[in-house]
């Protein structure tokens, strides 16, 4: 098995894994969404007199729907559709009505979903200096051979790789950088649960593991669940079929880098 893969299982399992962890990922829930006041009297407007197309296209205008409905994002996406479907309006409506207008509130203005916020936290991380040299732009990267971290948004990270070191995926990056002369790209997840979604950005962490051609070293920077020993799907993975990946922790990744 890969060394920091290995020495990544057992700093989940052996020392105070998820209190180091919060270092990098601070996954704290944010406030209730705000809704405007003006808004929501046109909700509420709309909610008295009965008026199920303004309702439900005030409704669109929030950050988000307040009920669960496979039929809803093709309305969000095409606002003629409410005019063509009344059958589909009503139906929506009517559980809307059920609900009423305090829940309906609560709901539209419910907290994001912690798994949600944590996209940027690993860069967030990474600009606090935390693997001993601060990140910079584009320019201060290429005009230097020392060890660097490019700062850059995922996009340009991938356009970098792709005309620098024959990065073809399309699908931007959450790590570049230079070591000892030798350059390292990756992507960090955090895998806070197993199935659905979760297995999605685990495959997506490999599927740039297997990029064939590029110039420079290869990592997945995972976190979570899959370090769990036992039976699920992508501890078997990480310790046998991905066994020789560079696969390891965000904790470790300091140690990674300097030993290059």
């Amino acid at each position: 098995m890969n060394y920091w893969t290995e020495l990544s299982i057992a700093y989940a399992n052996q020392k105070s894994y998820l209190d180091d962890l919060f270092q990098v990922y601070p996954t704290i829930p944010e406030g209730i969404r705000e809704i405007s006041q003006e808004n929501w009297t046109k909700v509420e407007q709309a909610f008295g007199n009965r008026d199920n197309i303004s309702l439900i296209k005030e409704l669109l205008k929030l950050d988000l729907f307040p009920l669960k409905d496979s039929y809803i994002a093709f309305l969000k996406r095409d606002s003629s559709a409410l005019e063509r479907n009344p059958k589909t309006i009503n139906r929506i409506c009517g559980r809307l009505y059920e609900m009423g207008l305090d829940k309906i509130f609560e709901k539209c203005s419910e907290a994001k979903e912690t798994n949600r916020q944590i996209g940027p936290f690993f860069r967030r991380w990474l600009n606090k200096k935390a693997l001993g040299i601060q990140p910079v732009r584009l320019e201060d990267f290429i005009n230097s051979d020392e060890d660097a971290i490019l700062n850059d948004s995922d996009q340009e990270l991938a356009i970098f790789a792709s005309k620098v070191l024959n990065y073809q995926r399309d699908k931007g990056l959450d790590f570049v950088a230079r070591f000892n002369k030798q350059y390292i790209i990756g992507e960090s997840k955090f895998l806070t649960d197993f199935g659905g979604h979760q297995n999605a950005q685990f495959a997506d962490a490999i599927s740039t593991l297997e990029s064939p051609n590029v110039k420079a070293i290869k990592i997945a920077i995972l976190d979570g669940v899959l370090y769990i020993e036992g039976k699920n799907k992508m501890y078997r993975d990480i310790t046998t079929k991905y066994k020789d990946y560079n696969i390891l922790s965000a904790l470790v990744l300091r140690e990674f880098l300097y030993q290059i």
